[in-house]
């Protein structure tokens, strides 16, 4: 199987030659993911925002991957302060709505982020063919 970059406009790792995420087969594995703004990439101050931006951009990238928020297996957060927890749970909700079918999750704080960036997400998933 051959391996495949996935890059989604406005969501690159500035000079580095890393690109949103990978899949090879079935297997998805996205970089992390910032909560900069869908239309231009640009990180805004408020944290909510950001939260809500992120869960935004791991769409979008699924969708660059053909695959959807059902392939998801697990996503790791990555938090400069777990005061977003409230506004991370409100985007998780929206996306996997339904109890019995969530992804794993987990949650870590990090003081490291440059510039004002909150968070990161990172997901892994798994879809039901090889689909590219």
């Amino acid at each position: 199987m051959a391996r495949c970059s996935i890059e989604v406009e406005h969501l690159s790792h500035g000079a580095n030659p890393i690109p949103a995420a990978c899949r090879v087969g079935n297997v998805i594995m996205t970089g992390g993911i910032a909560g900069g703004d869908p239309a231009n990439g640009v990180v805004p101050n408020d944290a909510r925002i950001q939260v809500a931006h992120a869960f935004t951009n791991l769409r979008r990238i699924l969708a660059a991957a053909s695959a959807s928020s059902d392939d998801v297996v697990k996503v790791s957060i990555t938090v400069r302060t777990f005061d977003l927890r409230a506004a991370i749970n409100e985007e998780w909700l929206a996306m996997f709505p339904d109890a019995a079918s969530r992804p794993a999750r987990h949650v870590t704080r990090y003081d490291h982020f440059g510039g004002n960036i909150a968070l990161q997400l990172e997901a892994f998933a798994v879809t039901e063919d090889d689909r590219a």
